[in-house]
């Protein structure tokens, strides 16, 4: 006997669909301003890969898989790696230490005048968000898979 299906009403979807654009919007914000204010690449990459979670809510399973891709967030995850251990690897191939900010500072109090930091930021936030955009597709998958109602898509 099927029990506990629930069905996904309009004002769910609405309020999602407010959100959702609200929570990229912050997340990337802080994403570029976290050398600049308190927060950085990882507080604005969880904001962001939370955007994974408020699809789930509002369209269930077939939703975040429609939009989602389980490999290409895997793959983004290590390219955000990539691109930090690039980034730190600048300071030894300029003759300074691991993670030494090594590209041109700019004007004080603008987004590119940290240099090697902003990008350094850049990358933690976009590893973070792939990372856990990542974990979040997995944990839904495995729900799914794993319901006894895996023939049906929950509305």
């Amino acid at each position: 006997m099927k029990k506990n299906i629930t069905v996904r009403n309009s004002i769910v979807k609405s309020c999602a669909n407010i959100t959702l654009p609200l929570a990229l919007v912050l997340g990337i914000y802080v994403i570029l301003h976290g050398h600049l204010s308190p927060g950085g690449g990882f507080q604005g990459g969880v904001i962001v890969a939370g955007a994974v979670a408020i699809i789930f809510i509002a369209y269930g399973y077939k939703g975040v898989m429609s939009v989602f891709n389980a490999e290409t967030a895997k793959m983004s995850e290590d390219a955000g790696a990539i691109g930090y251990v690039f980034l730190g690897t600048l300071g030894l191939i300029y003759g300074f230490t691991f993670c030494t900010n090594v590209i041109w500072h700019g004007i004080p109090g603008k987004i590119m005048s940290s240099g090697t930091i902003f990008f350094m930021n850049f990358a933690v936030g976009y590893k973070v968000l792939a990372g856990l955009g990542f974990l979040i597709i997995m944990l839904v998958a495995n729900l799914y898979q794993t319901s006894e109602y895996e023939d049906e898509d929950i509305k």
